[in-house]
């Protein structure tokens, strides 16, 4: 005991000479016992230290960083910051108004609308006419341009994705002479198809607002002379080559006056009035008064509207076919896949055809399969020749 005591007591640093006699040391129970539960101690203290998380919590030194680590390397020895959360953005309870061209209009960057037609119209308020365009006529509202020079044309257009690939425009006329056959027409034909009302048909005011509701753009048909009238007669109000300047133009505006929220008149037949320059200049004139584009559906090559729609500053446009001059389903399809093949070689095309119960049904399926193959369908007013649009 002596000797242990001694140890203990001796300066640190000096060691004891080894004597060969002395017996080597032997631990107690205790001691043993003691020295495991030190080195145990060390042991999860080691662990601790160089351990992951949780286990550990991480201590940030302010020490200069060495020259060879890399910034993003002294960042990652940091606690990451908690992650804060993406602002998004608020939506619009309100009516949008969406322009046919696009505008700076410095709304929130990062928002993408790729494809116009998918949003399409707001269908709330696409059957209300904008009173700025709308004058007052002897037999009801008359389309106008607004004081500030916006056209019926632009304002109720539907709008579209405004790409330049593969466009077919579908223009199906005859709406609002048989009830049934409008109301089928109407809920069936996909919003892109656009619908050109009978000027002598009934509840036209109704129809438009169910057609603008869901989404389509609507046109107006104006009855003209053909080369055989009286024979054959497109109805009351035709404009005939043989009629006075000023009765031709009264039986313009009792059609245009038939309804509002239209962006166009077609012809409907008028082989004979529309190769008269002097017959038709008087009321082309008019349309551009008052901002309507025309849509001449190509079934006359003697057709003057080109040169006039030019000379007065008139949206137009022209038909590439009619589909349903063969009223079966097999000879519907073909045509229309014509107006495809014409729209992949031009650009667009447009065809034409009548609200009979073959056709829309026809044009159903036809639309759905081509918008797979990569045909956009569009409105009329997105295939017309503007001199007004840059």
């Amino acid at each position: 005991m002596a000797d242990f005591t001694k140890e203990i007591e001796r300066p640190l640093g000096q060691s004891v000479r080894a004597s060969a006699s002395r017996p080597a040391r032997r631990f107690s129970r205790g001691q043993a016992a003691g020295i495991l539960g030190v080195l145990a101690v060390i042991g999860a203290s080691t662990l601790i230290a160089f351990g992951e998380k949780p286990f550990r919590k991480p201590v940030v030194v302010a020490t200069p960083a060495p020259q060879d680590v890399k910034p993003a390397e002294a960042v990652a020895q940091t606690p990451a910051a908690e992650p804060k959360p993406i602002p998004q953005p608020k939506k619009n309870d309100g009516p949008q108004i969406i322009r046919v061209q696009p505008t700076d209009t410095g709304g929130q960057a990062g928002i993408v609308i790729q494809d116009a037609s998918a949003v399409g119209q707001n269908l709330s308020v696409a059957h209300l006419p904008d009173k700025a365009l709308i004058e007052d006529g002897e037999g009801g509202p008359l389309p106008t341009r607004s004081a500030d020079g916006r056209r019926p044309f632009d304002v109720y257009a539907r709008p579209w994705s405004g790409t330049r690939g593969a466009r077919v425009a579908i223009v199906i006329g005859g709406l609002a002479v048989s009830q049934t056959g409008t109301q089928s027409a109407i809920a069936k034909l996909p919003g892109e198809v656009t619908l050109a009302f009978a000027s002598q048909g009934n509840s036209i005011g109704r129809w438009m607002q169910e057609a603008r509701r869901r989404g389509h753009e609507i046109i107006m048909q104006l009855p003209l002379e053909p080369f055989d009238y009286p024979n054959v007669n497109p109805g009351r109000n035709t404009l005939t080559v043989d009629a006075s300047e000023e009765e031709n133009l009264n039986n313009l505006r009792w059609v245009l006056s038939r309804t509002t929220n239209y962006t166009a008149v077609m012809n409907y037949m008028g082989a004979r009035f529309s190769s008269d320059p002097e017959a038709f200049g008087p009321v082309m004139a008019e349309l551009a008064r008052r901002g309507i584009g025309y849509l001449d559906d190509g079934s006359s090559a003697r057709s003057v509207a080109p040169d006039l729609a030019k000379k007065d500053g008139v949206p137009l446009a022209i038909a590439d076919t009619a589909i349903d001059s063969v009223q079966e389903r097999g000879a519907i399809l073909k045509k229309l896949d014509e107006l495809e093949a014409t729209a992949r070689a031009k650009g667009y095309a447009v065809g034409t055809g009548s609200a009979f119960n073959v056709t829309v049904d026809a044009v159903v399926s036809w639309v759905n399969e081509a918008k797979k193959r990569g045909i956009e369908i569009v409105p009329i007013s997105a295939v017309a020749i503007d001199p007004e649009r840059k």
